[in-house]
């Protein structure tokens, strides 16, 4: 009887995960640990947070953010997604993928700068609203950096949201119709749901890096408007690193109650096909 052959395929993600430890896992692990160990004027650097209502004021205001971002990604991915998965073209196809990934060719900080241009007080926007009873309030307000950080992420919702909705097979939606579905109800009772994984993909992303965002916030909005990453830094800048320690802390905690809440989702939804099938 052959032995069976000897592979090293295991091998090859070692240098990965050392990099991973080197660069994730010590910082994180050091990080955490001075938030334990280096009390400020005696006082624990969690028990901190946890009184001080500003700090959590900011953030509950993180939070939100976060979650309306994802939710105008979602809006304004979906269909952009849903076009360029639905286009028959492969040309036409490339075309929009390649417009999709088009941000990631400039840097973060160079787009951030570009919208405080726009939606400066004699900005391309601002004299856009000026007419409806907006201008002037855009910048420095809460939505300048919620506005950025949409067009910055768009590309984390939308190309899971794609890659799902690729993988549908276009005959689905042909056989509703020749069971006498309209083409909205074969759209909601059938690619809806099967394209749910990617929204949900892309909207773990989106919210998870929405979280930590600190350039557009800094730039665009106002210190009263201040996010957990500003709230960091000046904690650290004032050699804190405790309290700095902690506040990530809270991010990473909320973080890992965001993916165990929708590992527990996906397996509801599992349990749920599974008795329906």
């Amino acid at each position: 009887m052959r032995r069976p052959r000897r592979t090293w395929t295991p091998l090859l993600v070692i240098p990965g995960l050392l990099v991973i430890a080197g660069v994730v896992l010590y910082p994180l692990t050091t990080a955490l640990l001075d938030s334990f160990t280096q009390p400020e004027d005696g006082q624990n650097p969690w028990v901190w947070v946890v009184d001080n209502p500003v700090y959590l004021k900011i953030i509950g205001r993180t939070v939100v953010t976060a979650l309306i971002v994802t939710g105008m990604s979602i809006l304004l991915g979906y269909p952009l997604a849903y076009i360029t998965a639905s286009a028959r073209s492969s040309r036409v196809r490339a075309m929009l993928v390649v417009l999709i990934v088009l941000p990631f060719w400039t840097s973060a900080l160079v787009r951030v700068f570009a919208w405080l241009i726009l939606l400066q007080p004699d900005g391309i926007v601002e004299s856009i609203l000026r007419p409806f009873g907006f201008g002037g309030t855009i910048l420095g307000s809460v939505w300048a950096p919620r506005i950025a950080m949409v067009q910055m992420l768009l590309p984390f919702m939308v190309l899971p949201m794609y890659a799902t909705m690729k993988g549908i097979d276009p005959a689905l939606r042909r056989a509703a119709g020749s069971l006498g579905a309209t083409p909205l109800r074969g759209f909601v009772r059938v690619f809806l749901p099967l394209s749910l994984p990617g929204v949900g993909a892309g909207s773990l992303i989106t919210f998870i890096l929405s979280l930590g965002f600190y350039v557009a916030p800094g730039l665009l909005g106002s210190p009263s408007q201040a996010m957990v990453g500003q709230a960091v830094f000046t904690q650290v800048e004032m050699l804190n690193f405790g309290r700095g320690a902690a506040l990530a802390g809270f991010l990473l905690v909320i973080t890992l109650a965001v993916l165990v809440l929708a590992a527990a989702i996906r397996k509801l939804c599992a349990v749920t096909e599974r008795r329906a099938a």
